[in-house]
């Protein structure tokens, strides 16, 4: 896929204000200090597209950017190691949750992992959640380039272990660099087949 435009359209604190049509929509989501806008930047070629912060935590609605006129990209507020108080903390997973469980035009989850590090709950309840909701969903592991390959294969076969125990298949997995473009295309396909499915179906 050839992204020729990615638009920033609105940002929403409810799917009450989230975009009326119903071009599929793809979510982005993850621990506050897992990359997302950088991926999201790199896949949409656009270093201003998503805001990247050192400030973890930045995003705190559901934006919404168009791509192509085509389809969706949905940035979610992350979840985790934020400096938040609890009622807020409360607020963005009450948004995030009723996004995710209400919103029709959600094709797909992207759900970001950090392959440097070892299995982390938050990110493993999250995951076993989304399958528990039916939601469907991937996991996208960012920051390869700061490990060997060799090690990156070693801390992606670890996590699919790990989830083994609970689920009985492996959802769809991909590995990416911002920095290096890594998985950009592996990515983008995978989103132009389920596009070409919706359509063709």
């Amino acid at each position: 896929m050839e992204i020729k435009t990615a638009e920033f359209v609105v940002s929403s604190q409810t799917i009450a204000t989230c975009p009326k049509d119903v071009k599929p929509e793809y979510a982005f989501i993850g621990r506050s200090n897992v990359g997302k806008s950088s991926l999201i930047n790199m896949l949409a070629r656009n270093k201003k597209l998503a805001k990247t912060s050192s400030t973890p935590g930045k995003t705190l609605l559901i934006n919404h950017f168009i791509i192509n006129k085509e389809w969706y990209l949905v940035d979610l507020p992350g979840y985790g190691f934020a400096k938040r108080s609890k009622s807020e903390i409360a607020r963005l997973e009450q948004m995030i949750r009723g996004y995710i469980l209400g919103r029709q035009q959600l094709v797909n989850v992207f759900v970001l992992v950090d392959v440097r590090l070892e299995p982390q709950d938050i990110d493993l309840e999250f995951i076993n959640w989304l399958g528990l909701s039916s939601i469907p969903f991937s996991i996208v592991f960012t920051k390869a380039d700061k490990l060997t390959v060799s090690k990156v294969r070693a801390n992606v076969a670890a996590y699919e272990q790990k989830l083994m125990e609970t689920w009985e298949e492996m959802p769809p997995v991909f590995v990416t660099s911002s920095e290096k473009r890594e998985g950009r295309e592996e990515l983008l396909s995978y989103i132009a087949q389920i596009n070409d499915e919706m359509k063709n179906g």
